[in-house]
């Protein structure tokens, strides 16, 4: 057995002096930063319909909204269901917004105790939860989260149903550009979550199923802050990935 090991790691070894030498780090940065820089921004239109497409194909639902009536509509589409209960941070302003057009069956909960004074009652009785959306990636349908004390984790990944508001003015192209326009590399949160569609896994039987580690359900409101007078021209190239 020792013997067997031995020829194993020698093996190993041989192959990593053979290899050739991995680019220097800044040289690789450099590659990918000219790669990026030489690409197309694509139209303010351009992201906020890729945004649209990708998440519906991540089977999300997408509520396309302007400021004005985001809450509004949000509101009637929640009473056309059997949610009741909606964790958030009732202090922060869209909260705010929701609350004031939502029916009396419905009510805000707000996260505002630790998770281990009501645990049986957030798995149980919370029907949705509802955040807002620090970014969100247009070439992937991804929303990017930072965990906060007004809006922590556990209300995008216990309800079965999350709900979140993003604006378009907060879409990237892609995941290098939003973290250049956000400056990861001088300092991250603590916490990001990325979120593509709602929770699955194809662990059981190899088949696709929804919902099993987390929200069954995912509702993006994506509401165009754009100005009214941007040009409305798609742009005609795809978003590319890294070659």
């Amino acid at each position: 057995m020792s013997a067997a090991r031995e020829l194993i790691l020698q093996r190993l070894r041989t192959a990593a002096l053979q290899s050739a030498p991995a680019a220097p780090v800044a040289q690789l940065d450099a590659r990918i930063q000219q790669h990026f820089q030489a690409k197309k921004r694509p139209a303010a239109a351009y992201l906020l319909s890729e945004m649209q497409k990708q998440l519906e194909l991540l089977h999300a639902e997408v509520l396309c909204c302007k400021e004005a009536d985001w809450s509004a509509r949000l509101a009637q589409k929640l009473t056309a269901t059997t949610v009741r209960r909606v964790l958030t941070h009732t202090s922060h302003p869209a909260s705010q917004a929701l609350q004031a057009c939502l029916p009396d069956q419905i009510a805000l909960m707000n996260f505002d105790q630790s998770i281990e004074h009501w645990k049986q009652a957030l798995f149980e009785q919370i029907d949705a939860g509802f955040t807002v959306v620090r970014s969100g990636i247009a070439s992937t349908g991804t929303l990017i989260l930072a965990a906060a004390p007004d809006m922590p984790r556990t209300m995008s990944l216990v309800p079965p149903l999350h709900i979140a508001l993003l604006y378009a003015s907060q879409l990237h192209a892609d995941l290098y550009t939003a973290c250049q326009a956000e400056g990861w590399a001088l300092g991250m949160p603590s916490n990001l979550v990325m979120i593509s569609g709602p929770s699955k896994t194809s662990d059981i039987q190899q088949t696709l199923a929804y919902g099993a580690h987390g929200p069954r359900a995912l509702w993006v409101v994506l509401i165009d802050d754009f100005a009214d007078d941007r040009a409305d021209q798609v742009a005609a190239e795809p978003l590319d990935t890294l070659a």
